[in-house]
């Protein structure tokens, strides 16, 4: 990268695995962290928080032993739309529990740290409510969303 990008560099990077991904049609391995180094001139620290905003969104997934690969799964939603969903294919009503985070990862098979990232936004958006000593739980329905 010749210059600093005002919208952070890691996003940057982050949009060209993307479009990069996509072209390829999700298949194979991505480029090892020292190549993905190399080819856009920045450090480990830019590229892994490249690779985590797209694993947060459930572009890629981290395969212990082989390095960054596409998202397997067929749901092409973000991980942010999957677990806000989890309130409505649960059933769960305002004050119910949420499920705990390694229930989560489980469920989506998504690292620890996408998870919390993730939920420290649903509870940014007032959709859940931590209480010490209770876990988290349910404090507002997502809008419906516009399926007929």
């Amino acid at each position: 990268m010749p210059q600093a990008s005002p919208r952070g560099t890691y996003l940057v990077i982050a949009e060209a695995l993307r479009a990069e991904i996509q072209e390829r049609e999700g298949t194979g391995t991505l480029p090892s962290e020292a190549e993905l180094m190399r080819s856009h001139g920045v450090g480990r620290n830019t590229i892994r928080r490249a690779l985590k905003v797209l694993e947060a969104e459930g572009v890629v997934e981290s395969a212990p032993g082989i390095g960054w690969r596409p998202a397997r799964s067929g749901d092409r939603r973000s991980l942010a739309e999957r677990m806000a969903d989890v309130i409505t294919e649960d059933s769960l009503a305002v004050g119910d529990a949420y499920p705990s985070e390694a229930k989560l990862c489980e469920r989506f098979g998504a690292s620890r740290t996408a998870v919390r990232r993730v939920l420290a936004q649903m509870e940014g958006n007032g959709l859940l409510t931590t209480v010490h000593g209770k876990g988290r739980t349910v404090r507002a329905l997502p809008a419906p969303t516009g399926r007929p």
